[in-house]
């Protein structure tokens, strides 16, 4: 039996037990959906395969959704809720539930970390500053980036980054395996 056949099977229990949870007869039932009496029967019994012809006029005369006669799965909590893990003095939140591929994460730069100690691994990084103010040193390259700021850069150049005033930096990070990059698409300037 697969997935579907075991949907379809509950569908028949479900059916009685709404019905007389609303105390409707199958003749009340077959006078408001237009359904005969020996349908209902046995669609209740599982003698019939339901349809959405016949379903959907029952969900109405019951007013509850479709998903509740045919017994949908519950769609997982889209929530993340992420718990802290510390990176040497950064605070990490992984914003990502399946390992491998892109994976998203908020961090918190304290000002502590300020002294450049350029590192270099494999992937590619882009991130958004979300609060403060951040310094970034890529290569040759020292900058000061604020809030609403991006970059991208491939982490096998040499790169650091710190806070660049005395309140943490706050960043969302997108990181990828070598060769994957994120690109964050904007308008044109109009001119």
């Amino acid at each position: 039996m697969d997935a579907v056949d075991a949907v379809l099977n509950e569908v028949g229990p479900r059916l009685k037990r709404v019905r007389k949870e609303r105390g409707a007869t199958l003749a009340a039932l077959s006078r408001a959906t237009g359904i005969s009496v020996s349908t209902l029967s046995r669609l209740e019994s599982g003698q019939r395969r339901p349809s959405l012809e016949l379903l959907l006029p029952i969900a109405r005369a019951h007013k509850v959704p479709l998903d509740e006669l045919v017994g949908a799965p519950e769609v997982a909590d889209p929530r993340i809720r992420p718990s802290a893990v510390i990176h040497g003095d950064i605070t990490v939140y992984p914003l990502t539930r399946q390992p491998g591929g892109l994976q998203a994460y908020k961090m918190i730069i304290p000002p502590s970390r300020s002294e450049p100690e350029p590192r270099t691994h494999e992937g590619y990084e882009w991130f958004y500053v979300l609060s403060g103010r951040l310094r970034l040193v890529l290569g040759e390259h020292d900058v000061v980036m604020r809030r609403g700021e991006a970059a991208e850069f491939d982490t096998r150049v040499p790169h650091w980054f710190g806070c660049a005033e005395d309140r943490p930096a706050e960043i969302l990070s997108l990181f990828g395996p070598q060769g994957e990059r994120m690109h964050l698409r904007t308008k044109p300037r109009s001119r």
